[in-house]
């Protein structure tokens, strides 16, 4: 049988997932991206496990972009469907669609995977891993390509986050959701209950090890364009380890 090209899950939004407003938390949506794509990844014949034992590899999210209609509410059932791409010389695009009970699209979602050798954590070229899917989606979620972010002007400290164990995964360094708790954290708390995310991008460069310290800085625009700039420095070498742009509305 034909391995299906696209791969769909229900949730039902738990009270862990939700945010004081009642409303599911960005970190724990890319948590749902996260699932579904290396469900996906297992039934196509290429999941983290065989990928690793086989060729010393893991799948790395190097960028992604979520644009949101709305967030679903505590106790709210979506369904998630997510699809890859035909793979390029070093990127594995995979691309995301949420939609309601009612079947209308709240979320889209767009992102670039790589594989990053174990050892040496060196990239490999997509060709290392044979996929055997005949019948690629070429649909895009948003029709854009993800590219570099770039502040606004010169942004100033938000605050300083070291890592700890509870925000690495099983690669050993910070996890994509945790890098949105980290954003969403750059803005009080007020903000939260007047604003709305509407779009973010996520840029991820180098790694963030246990022990390693953050430096979280933002750049908001004199001119309104409802658009932040967020970025993570490393404290000792500066390195940059993301840059992010985030997008709001008023509620």
């Amino acid at each position: 049988m034909e391995p299906q090209a696209n791969y769909k899950t229900k949730y039902t939004i738990g009270i862990s997932d939700v945010d004081f407003m009642e409303t599911l938390k960005i970190s724990a949506l890319f948590k749902y991206f996260q699932e579904l794509a290396s469900a996906h990844a297992d039934l196509l014949g290429f999941g983290i496990d065989l990928i690793s034992s086989k060729h010393n590899v893991t799948w790395v999210l190097v960028k992604i972009k979520v644009d949101i209609d709305r967030l679903p509410k505590w106790n709210e059932e979506i369904e998630i469907e997510t699809w890859p791409l035909k793979p390029k010389r070093f990127e594995f695009q995979r691309d995301y669609i949420v939609r309601d009970k009612a079947g209308n699209v709240i979320i889209r979602a767009i992102s670039d995977w790589v594989i990053m050798d174990v050892t040496s954590r060196e990239l490999k070229k997509a060709e290392l891993i044979q996929i055997n899917l005949s019948n690629y989606i070429e649909n895009r979620a948003i029709e854009e390509r993800l590219g570099k972010l770039k502040p606004f002007g010169t942004p100033e400290l938000a605050y300083k986050k070291t890592i700890r164990y509870s925000d690495i995964d099983i690669n050993e360094h910070l996890t994509n959701s945790r890098y949105v708790d980290y954003i969403m954290d750059c803005f009080p708390c007020d903000s939260h209950k007047e604003y709305r995310v509407s779009s973010i991008q996520v840029n991820f460069i180098n790694e963030a090890l246990p022990g390693e310290t953050i430096s979280l800085n933002r750049d908001i625009p004199e001119i309104d364009t409802n658009s932040v700039y967020i970025e993570g420095l490393n404290e000792k070498s500066s390195s940059q380890i993301f840059s992010s742009i985030v997008k709001v509305e008023r509620r």
